[in-house]
């Protein structure tokens, strides 16, 4: 079968047009699917962002009361099983898989509302990890948005922290 050279040149134009309109990023109220924003007003001004994008550490209101988050807002936790003030942590495996270690570039973490003693250690994938209160601090893999508290009392080993860098058990 023989289709019309004009009849092929005008399929190619319609899925080249199709596929760049899918590409442009428009004002409509799409938002872009991989940063989680749905196209609504941004939660806080620029400057604003910019300025809780350097902090390390910082406080939020949750369920559970005032807790430690990170500076997108993500709940950390510390790890029962590990030694307060120890050089290392002991989670490794399907445990770090888990609950990936909270990290930082460089020494000097910046906090925002955190009272308790920050400081840092050699994490086990070689990263610098974040303690509070000489705890190691991790995220729960379950905890899918900022606020979240899912993984508090799992296997009654893992809790979020107050400011003060105390855990919230039970």
């Amino acid at each position: 079968m023989n289709i019309a050279p004009a009849v092929r040149l005008g399929a190619v134009a319609l899925i080249l047009t199709l596929g760049l309109a899918g590409c442009s990023s428009g004002s409509g109220s799409g938002g872009d699917p991989y940063s989680g924003e749905t196209g609504a007003e941004p939660s806080a001004p620029a400057e604003e962002q910019t300025e809780t994008a350097d902090v390390a550490l910082m406080t939020a209101d949750s369920s559970l009361g005032s807790i430690v988050v990170d500076g997108e807002g993500m709940t950390v936790y510390m790890f029962d099983n590990d030694t307060q003030g120890a050089d290392a942590s002991t989670c490794e495996g399907e445990c770090a898989d888990n609950w990936p270690a909270v990290t930082v570039d460089g020494e000097a973490p910046e906090v925002e509302g955190v009272t308790g003693e920050v400081g840092t250690i050699t994490g086990v994938d070689g990263e610098t990890q974040l303690t509070l209160n000489g705890w190691p601090l991790y995220y729960f893999v379950g905890d899918a948005a900022p606020g979240e508290v899912k993984g508090q009392g799992v296997n009654d080993v893992w809790w979020v922290l107050t400011p003060e860098g105390e855990r919230m058990a039970g």
